[in-house]
């Protein structure tokens, strides 16, 4: 077969995965939609303060429920471990939710069995476990404590743009204060819950493709001989505990993550790695190269190779674990032999569900489209770098170009948008989801003191506590920067860049007349020791 055979066998393969796996798909974002819409995100961080068992338990059940998108996870265990949340529940939060979702169990059962979604379940609440036992023994509470003062200080990457969730006075602002059960009933909820299902496909377009391609050439391209010399086999316990070993290994250096990395998983299996080693391997989409880069970015040097030594350590044993616990029932699958993608078109389940998944995703997507029509999107924005939905009260980064507040799902969405935001600041206001960009409102701005709409490119603006005001005229201007605390409901803490209720403060400090409101106590310290320091830097620099 020539070179052009085997392109177009390859890629051949990676399109019927995925048309199997196509109303999977569709299912899994859906209700990861759902669950995201009308879970509480103010409830976890109230709830992970220690690493007690019902904690782990509470931050697992969080974790399922969230986003399966890996960078979007670090992120919010960032965010959450940066406001308090303890450490270890943070990476057990993070660790569920990549691991422990509907729509990766669903693609795994479809491509290579049953038997691998349950393994990831078991496998899954196993690595927790041990998670849960080894990393507070192995982190120490002085690097725990320098970690969290850096991200709290915006040494992190972050720019100091941590969205930190909605202060506690507000009480659970999730979905505009309405209780979830009235939620669940109106069109606007599901609206909201539209939008993050289109967001999340949209932010993971990139790992599926490359998923899918990839697997489509590991499976028809890769020559039998190369994997039987990367996975030993044979060996009895010896093969089984190399292959856990190698397979995340092979995940560092895929750059596949969240769901992308099952179709691999599938080419892998075929290859010849043991059942472990594709539990092992599919674990470790949260020590992908870019992953592990992010983690030294947020924790130091020192910590994130602790960290990631730790994590590979955990999802080995787990998957080895794993492998005995389904041999010694006699669950251990036959290997794949042919192609990993059986059905095509026809009149068979797959394609029937497919087109029943087709009609509900062009349901979602009109909602999308229509979510102010609704009364949806209000309190969330568009990361307009991956384009994922984010909560504004909780979005883990944020930055403010041009008298607008952008928010981000992550600090690398961020950062790239820090690096060129006029090629993804187009000129519209992201403070709520409309759900059509093209209806999108004008750029315009709130004039603090007197409330007029104003256009920031030629209002009047002044700077305060590194975020920037517009105002309709100079007489405005002047009695805002008397006291710009008498106008604000919420000022952003200059040292973190976290929004603070201007009423209930965690510190206050005044510089040359002006007030200043603070998040806490320790930000408050950073400033008294140099507050020039903040005062002279806009918001958006880098630290």
């Amino acid at each position: 077969m020539g070179v052009w055979g085997t392109i177009s066998e390859s890629l051949t393969e990676g399109w019927w995965m995925f048309y199997d796996t196509l109303w999977a798909l569709v299912v899994g974002f859906g209700l990861s939609g759902a669950v995201q819409a009308f879970v509480s995100k103010s409830e976890m961080q109230r709830t992970l303060g220690d690493h007690r068992p019902a904690t782990i338990a509470k931050s697992s059940f969080f974790g399922m429920v969230s986003s399966s998108c890996s960078y979007a996870a670090s992120a919010l265990a960032k965010s959450l471990f940066s406001r308090g949340a303890d450490f270890t529940s943070s990476m057990i939060f993070m660790f569920a939710s990549t691991n422990l979702v509907v729509e990766l169990g669903i693609v795994l059962w479809l491509l290579i069995g049953w038997q691998f979604a349950v393994a990831e379940f078991v496998g899954g609440f196993i690595m927790i476990a041990v998670l849960a036992v080894v990393l507070p023994r192995v982190v120490d509470v002085h690097e725990l404590d320098a970690a969290r003062s850096r991200l709290r200080a915006g040494k992190a990457g972050a720019t100091g743009h941590e969205a930190h969730a909605a202060m506690v006075e507000q009480g659970d602002d999730d979905g505009n204060g309405k209780p979830w059960r009235q939620r669940l009933r109106s069109r606007s909820g599901w609206a909201d819950a539209s939008g993050y299902t289109i967001s999340d496909v949209t932010m993971l377009r990139k790992e599926l493709v490359i998923g899918y391609v990839v697997a489509g050439f590991a499976s028809m391209a890769v020559p039998t001989s190369v994997w039987q010399g990367l996975f030993v086999t044979g060996h009895g316990f010896w093969s089984a505990l190399e292959n856990v070993i190698i397979g995340p290994v092979l995940a560092f250096i895929s750059f596949v993550c969240s769901i992308g990395n099952v179709p691999l998983a599938a080419a892998l299996w075929k290859g010849g790695i043991s059942f472990g080693g594709v539990i092992a391997f599919i674990f470790a989409d949260l020590l992908a190269l870019p992953l592990v880069l992010i983690y030294r970015k947020f924790y130091g040097t020192r910590l994130a190779v602790k960290l990631s030594l730790v994590f590979w350590a955990v999802m080995s044993f787990a998957g080895l674990v794993t492998e005995g616990i389904f041999a010694g029932l006699g669950l251990v699958p036959t290997k794949l032999r042919g192609d990993i993608a059986t059905t095509h078109f026809g009149l068979n389940y797959t394609t029937v569900l497919n087109v029943v998944a087709v009609i509900a995703f062009g349901y979602l997507y009109w909602l999308y489209k229509n979510a102010a029509r609704f009364g949806g999107g209000q309190g969330y924005a568009k990361d307009v770098v991956c384009g994922m939905q984010v909560r504004t009260s909780d979005a883990p980064a944020r930055a403010d170009h041009v008298g607008q507040t952008f928010y981000f799902c992550s600090d690398k969405c961020h950062q790239k948008f820090e690096g060129a935001p006029a090629k993804y600041a187009t000129g519209s206001a992201v403070e709520t989801m409309t759900g059509d960009p093209d209806q999108a409102p004008a750029p315009s701005a709130t004039d603090p003191v007197c409330g007029m709409t104003v256009a920031p490119p030629a209002a009047v603006s002044a700077s305060y506590a590194g975020r920037s005001y517009a105002f309709c005229s100079d007489s405005c201007r002047s009695t805002f920067l008397a006291d710009p605390l008498a106008h604000l409901r919420t000022a952003r803490d200059p040292v973190c860049g976290m929004d603070v209720v201007v009423a209930e403060p965690g510190a206050t400090a005044t510089v040359d007349g002006t007030g200043y409101v603070f998040c806490m106590q320790g930000c408050a310290d950073s400033f008294a020791a140099a507050p020039g320091g903040y005062l002279s830097r806009p918001a958006g620099a880098a630290r």
